[in-house]
C-alpha cells in the first residue's frame, strides 16, 4: 500500500482529470468542438516556454509554466467563465476560492500551500511571472477566435471594443504580444469576422 502523502498526490491527480470535462467558449482550429481547460492550460503553458522573451521583464519561465499549468484548476469546481459574461464574473472570485480550498486541500500540505501560492499569485498579478502568464492566458483565445473567423465572439455577440477592453491588460505582461494581438483584432474586424464598436 502507498503512504498517505503519495495516497494523497494521487486522489488530487486523479481528482483533476475532471479538467479535460470543461468546456470553454473558444474552439479547437480545424475541428467543430470547443476547447476544454486541460487543453487550454497545456497549450498556454508551452506559449510560456516559447514567448518568454516578449516579456515586458525578465521572467522564470518554470515559474510562469507551473503557474499556468495549475491556473485553471479551480474549474474542476467553479466551471469556466466566459470571459465577457460580467454577471457570472461577479460571483467567480468566491466560486474559485472555494474550488481552491478544496482541490489544493486534498494534497500534502506543502505542495497545497505551494500550488494555493502560485494560483494566488496568478490572480493577483503582482509578479513579473504573473503578469506575463495573463497576457498568454489572454492571447490565446484571441488566437483561436482569428483563427476561427470569430466564431465564439458572433456566437456571443462580442464587439472589438469590448474584445480590446477585456484584453488590453496583456500590455501589463508583454507590450509586445498586445500590439500583436491587437494588429490581428483590427484585421479581423476589417474581415467581417469581428463586429466594429457599437456607435
Amino acid at each position: 500500500m502507498a503512504d498517505e502523502r503519495l495516497q494523497r498526490q494521487i486522489r488530487f491527480i486523479l481528482e483533476i482529470d475532471a479538467l479535460k470535462s470543461v468546456l470553454r467558449h473558444t474552439y479547437l482550429l480545424g475541428a467543430d468542438r470547443p476547447e476544454n481547460s486541460a487543453e487550454h492550460s497545456w497549450h498556454v503553458a508551452v506559449m510560456a516556454v516559447l514567448l518568454a522573451e516578449h516579456a515586458n521583464e525578465p521572467v522564470d519561465v518554470a515559474r510562469v509554466v507551473r503557474m499556468l499549468l495549475i491556473h485553471d484548476v479551480v474549474e474542476v469546481d467553479a466551471g469556466d467563465t466566459y470571459v465577457y459574461d460580467t454577471a457570472g464574473a461577479e460571483a467567480k472570485a468566491e466560486r474559485e476560492a472555494r474550488a481552491a480550498d478544496r482541490l489544493f486541500g486534498m494534497l500534502p500540505e506543502d505542495q497545497g500551500r505551494e500550488l494555493r501560492a502560485l494560483w494566488e499569485e496568478f490572480e493577483g498579478g503582482r509578479t513579473a511571472e504573473a503578469r506575463f502568464a495573463a497576457a498568454l492566458d489572454r492571447l490565446m483565445p484571441v488566437l483561436h477566435n482569428v483563427h476561427t473567423e470569430g466564431r465564439s465572439w458572433r456566437e456571443h455577440g462580442i464587439t472589438a471594443d469590448r474584445v480590446i477592453a477585456r484584453n488590453a491588460r496583456m500590455s501589463e505582461g508583454s507590450e509586445t504580444l498586445w500590439k500583436y494581438a491587437r494588429s490581428l483584432i483590427e484585421a479581423v474586424v476589417a474581415q467581417g469576422h469581428l463586429a466594429p464598436p457599437r456607435p
